[in-house]
């Protein structure tokens, strides 16, 4: 794999030129060229606007799966909501398992089924498929874009540039809106080659994530698969590498078609969305990723991140030394002396073993994935001591294949056992391992507590991610760590067979045939949005968390699983804000909340009192109204918001009063979108922090600052001396200023579309 350092011209679609060595002539047209990417024409398609750098798209199809389709839904109503304006497909794929909380799971689902016949949608039930897989199924299509509030909303395979963003994103489509970005920088992916037998789509996603993840080369940025080696592989095999850019931290992704992409989708019975994607004759790309497909092997993803691979055989070699690694940088994340990772304690017999394996979800549960499982588990024995397999279709169409064709059959009798589709093992909600277990899973994500463990419990766990062809194989090594590639072995999928009587006789298809006369069921869970203040004049923090990790993900500053339970409930899911990384943090939150409350009532606590009093010494604010400055909470955190694009990550902080982030930069554009659309200014700082937690900052004329550059916003850290600290906000749209101002994007679309509604009580 190589890493060019300059933009590169593809000539053809066949020959890398780097624009270091690249002739004038070429040079000369650079800014025509970027005009030939498959890329540039997909997003122009779909921008509304004049602009051609600042894009204004709108979206073909937008999905959400039942933990963010509520929230989503309860937000757009609030907004002035009336229809559902294009498709708008509610699975229900991460809280299946309605015991889990009593009513709330299936109250959710009921919710999601009556809002779709209210206003025009399409209603997955739970069970039938994962979000993604229904997507590639019956959504996507040449030349599209969709857009999902999961942040795994990738079908680039397909030909259709997908992006997943936070519901404040899809209530603006749904509101017939626009998603608002700057055209973005996009990078080849050059596939040449093809893949060595045993080696799937994870072992070459798992190379790709640990060569651009912590470089930042393709950050926000869009993907574009070029190549021969593109059709190397059959589309079902591209979707399992595909889903996993998402953990490159890339914008999206896109892919050249080719005749198997076109079987695809006339397999699907969808032949009519197929149309050729390929760069022009001369394309240029802001840099590429070149990658021979034979020389990638199987690979092991170690915990905690996708982006910490290794080729299998290079770990069984080393083991102590690797697994010694993994374990101290395990301590920089867990921070409890008394609560150790221990992997090396997994070796004996001189092999690393695993306790329990798992091939799930859209990255994992395809059909070619657990065809190929099933090959290499047939008349083997996962064995009967602590070892466990578990693998979950991806959905009800792919399990009935998998049926018929003998797969399943042949899993079961090895001792794996068969679920249905359901996305939990991709978040810590099903198949959580035992205190000290160590699991290998092909799905998508093995960051902390995704595995379901609480260390702030005293329970720890950990994940690996493979490839389900070595997962199979070290299943039938009765947990043995076994790469597929080292067995030798050559394998032909069948021809998958998509039978569509499994959605057809179950699946609510609502759009266009919304009724407003339909009944809203809304089960005592489901809350509406408190009240959100706009923004102030001036702005006074208290800092209730600080977190000096290199990357703070979605799940540590708002925990999936159990938690899930109550997203439906704003102030309900609020109490976990931070739970398993700064258990404190809800209750200094809710101290400011009350504080302010108190303040504004006339009664100011004596602490918030010598802070204001403080302020007035300040040069140039001797005379600043107590009335002007409003009091809120912050986050520091060196990196926030990589992972989920869940938007309660900003959401449960905003309920609490949180006024803003600070930090040295975001991990993604979708967790900054997240504060934004929930009014939360997003800071980053130009110096070194220089405070600490419970300290008080003071951000005079903030919104004064919103008018300017931001690039330089004189803050004051308010303790025994004041001190300057200086902040900066990387750049607003209008659009988004304003949402700022407004105090939340409900307060921004009642405003801007005269929508005089009443917060609704439920």
């Amino acid at each position: 794999m190589k890493l060019y350092d300059s933009g590169v011209f593809l000539l053809e679609g066949e020959t890398v030129v780097g624009e270091n060595e690249a002739p004038r002539e070429l040079l000369e047209k650079k800014e025509q060229y970027k005009e030939g990417t498959i890329s540039y024409g997909i997003l122009q398609d779909h921008n509304t606007g004049t602009s051609k750098e600042n894009l204004k798209i709108r979206f073909d199809a937008i999905t959400s799966h039942d933990l963010t389709y509520v929230g989503i839904i309860q937000t757009a109503r609030a907004s002035g909501m009336e229809r559902f304006p294009i498709p708008y497909v509610l699975t229900c794929c991460h809280n299946s398992l309605c015991a889990v909380g009593g009513t709330i799971n299936e109250d959710d689902h009921v919710f999601g089924l009556t809002a779709a016949k209210k206003y025009g949608g399409i209603y997955l039930p739970p069970h039938m498929g994962v979000i993604h897989q229904y997507m590639r199924e019956t959504e996507a299509g040449c030349g599209k874009m969709i857009l999902g509030s999961d942040s795994h909303t990738r079908y680039g395979a397909i030909g259709t540039m997908a992006v997943g963003e936070g519901g404040g994103e899809l209530v603006k489509q749904i509101l017939e809106e626009t998603w608002d970005i700057k055209y973005p920088e996009v990078i080849a992916v050059y596939l040449d080659g093809k893949p060595n037998p045993g080696v799937g789509p994870q072992d070459i996603a798992i190379a790709i994530v640990t060569a651009v993840f912590k470089n930042g080369y393709v950050k926000n940025k869009v993907m574009e698969f070029v190549g021969p080696g593109v059709s190397s592989m059959s589309t079902d095999y591209r979707n399992g590498i595909d889903v996993m850019t998402t953990e490159t931290t890339c914008l999206s992704s896109i892919w050249r078609t080719d005749e198997d992409t076109k079987k695809y989708l006339a397999a699907h019975g969808r032949g009519g969305e197929y149309k050729k994607l390929e760069p022009q004759k001369i394309a240029y790309y802001e840099g590429c990723i070149y990658i021979d497909l034979s020389a990638i092997h199987s690979m092991i993803a170690l915990p905690f991140h996708p982006s910490n691979g290794y080729e299998i055989r290079v770990l069984n070699e080393n083991l102590d030394d690797i697994l010694h690694e993994v374990e101290e940088n395990a301590k920089k994340l867990i921070k409890n002396p008394e609560l150790q990772l221990n992997l090396r304690g997994k070796i004996h017999d001189g092999a690393l073993y695993a306790d329990q394996g798992t091939i799930a979800g859209c990255s994992g549960g395809t059909y070619s994935n657990i065809m190929e499982a099933a090959y290499l588990l047939e008349n083997k024995s996962t064995g009967n001591d602590a070892f466990n397999l578990s693998v979950y279709p991806s959905s009800q169409a792919v399990m009935m294949d998998l049926l018929r064709k003998g797969a399943i059959e042949t899993l079961t009798a090895a001792g794996a056992t068969i679920r249905t589709a359901f996305c939990g093992p991709c978040f810590g909600a099903g198949d959580t391992p035992a205190h000290g277990q160590f699991a290998v899973r092909h799905t998508t994500r093995n960051f902390p507590n995704r595995e379901g463990s609480k260390p702030g419990n005293g329970q720890i766990a950990s994940v690996a991610l493979m490839d389900a062809r070595s997962v199979a194989a070290t299943s039938a090594n009765r947990g043995r760590i076994t790469a597929a590639d080292e067995l030798g072995y050559v394998y032909e999928c069948p021809e998958y067979h998509y039978d569509s009587k499994v959605y057809a006789n179950r699946v609510y298809q609502g759009f266009g045939k919304g009724n407003p006369e339909e009944e809203l069921i809304c089960g005592p869970n489901i809350k509406a949005w408190p009240q959100l203040p706009e923004l102030n004049e001036n702005m006074l923090l208290k800092v209730c968390a600080y977190i000096t990790d290199p990357v703070t993900t979605t799940d540590e500053l708002i925990p999936s699983g159990e938690t899930g339970s109550f997203r439906s409930n704003p102030m309900g899911l609020a109490e976990f804000t931070l739970s398993r990384r700064a258990p404190e943090y809800v209750g200094k939150a809710k101290a400011v909340m009350n504080n302010e409350k108190a303040r504004k009532e006339g009664n100011c606590p004596e602490e918030i009192r010598e802070i204001l009093d403080k302020i007035h010494t300040i040069p140039g604010y001797e005379k600043v109204e107590d009335e002007s400055i409003d009091l809120s909470s912050t986050i520091y955190a060196v990196k926030p918001g990589d992972g989920s694009a869940r938007e309660q990550a900003a959401s449960c902080q905003r309920v609490l009063l949180g006024g803003a982030n600070i930090s040295v930069e975001y991990a993604t554009k979708r967790y900054r979108s997240n504060l934004i659309n929930w009014g939360m200014v997003p800071f980053i700082l130009n110096d070194p922090a220089g405070f600490s937690e419970d300290d008080y900052i003071f951000v005079p004329d903030i919104k004064k600052a919103l008018n300017t550059d931001m690039k330089e916003i004189t803050a004051f850290i308010i303790g025994d001396k004041i001190r300057k600290l200086s902040l900066a906000i990387e750049p607003l749209t209008e659009e988004e200023k304003e949402i700022i101002r407004c105090g939340s994007l409900i307060n921004y679309n009642r405003k801007h579309n005269s929508v005089q509604l009443q917060q609704e009580e439920i």
